[in-house]
């Protein structure tokens, strides 16, 4: 189960990177279509099926080699959870924001990956 852990956080990083990119895309032309919301659905997705692997292995016992690990772990998760409490209500800034988060989430999955 380690092994899947470690290779959903690639996963994490590729989509997160791909859905942020789309955001940031669809902001500078004005509008986004549809795949662009499924694309950063999908980075929240991945990134909470990547927690709840990490909490399945520490339930088992299984530790990570630095405690700074559930940190950047934990600062991804709430990054990516965050526009649904602060972005504004236009749509276009609503983009913006989770497509921000995302690579913020992204960023700090990096650093997760590295810290494990």
């Amino acid at each position: 189960m380690s092994a899947a852990h470690h290779a959903l956080a690639y996963v994490v990083i590729v989509v997160a990177v791909a859905a942020s990119a789309a955001g940031a895309y669809g902001y500078r032309r004005g509008h986004a279509r549809a795949f662009v919301g499924h694309l950063l659905a999908l980075a929240q997705t991945v990134l909470i099926a990547q927690a709840g692997l990490g909490l399945l292995l520490l339930s088992d016992d299984r530790r990570a080699s630095q405690e700074l690990h559930y940190a950047y772990g934990a600062l991804a998760l709430g990054a990516v959870l965050a526009p649904w409490l602060y972005a504004p209500a236009e749509p276009r800034r609503r983009l913006l924001w989770f497509a921000g988060a995302t690579l913020l989430a992204a960023a700090l999955a990096v650093r997760a990956l590295m810290t494990g």
